[in-house]
């Protein structure tokens, strides 16, 4: 199946394959992953694509969408991802993103996110977006909020013991 690309002015999206094995190893072993995110146990390059395949991969062929491998124009550089994910225990459709240390505060994150919210709205259907951060993640919160997200609690997710802020947006309608 052919599943969408997306295009802005700086960043080809593309859902993430198992050629983005090395690069999600390198992702998901920050440190910024780590304190944010959490250890996914992703210890090789191999262990990166067995995660593609158990846990990107079925969401995409089951809905259509998951998670993107953000690429930068300019250099073909894979920087980060952003996705919708159908995460248990949430409400809505998690938008998520992230980016290697390198190319945070550019402006990389807004720009992906923007253009992967409205893909989901307009495209995919999706009704209620949502999305979860630690109450120490003042960036995700504020990249959240100019997405137009808004504060609407907290939440403990299934197999997790941190409590996590959860914020929400809805489709305009009408």
């Amino acid at each position: 199946m052919k599943y969408k690309n997306f295009e802005t002015e700086r960043l080809l999206i593309r859902p993430t394959e198992i050629r983005d094995a090395e690069f999600i190893y390198e992702l998901l072993n920050t440190p910024k992953w780590f304190q944010y995110i959490g250890d996914r146990q992703v210890k090789s390059v191999h262990d990166a694509a067995v995660y593609i395949n158990n846990k990107m991969t079925p969401q995409l062929k089951r809905l259509g969408y998951s998670n993107y491998t953000l690429i930068r124009k300019k250099d073909q550089v894979k920087i980060g991802v952003c996705g919708l994910y159908d995460r248990e225990g949430l409400e809505g459709i998690d938008i998520g993103f992230a980016l290697l240390p390198a190319f945070e505060k550019n402006g990389y994150a807004l720009e992906a996110a923007l253009r992967i919210k409205k893909a989901a709205f307009e495209e995919f259907g999706i009704e209620l977006i949502s999305a979860v951060t630690t109450k120490e993640n003042k960036a995700s919160q504020m990249l959240l909020e100019k997405l137009g997200l808004k504060l609407a609690g907290t939440t403990l997710l299934p197999n997790d013991d941190e409590e996590l802020l959860v914020y929400k947006i809805e489709k305009i309608t009408g």
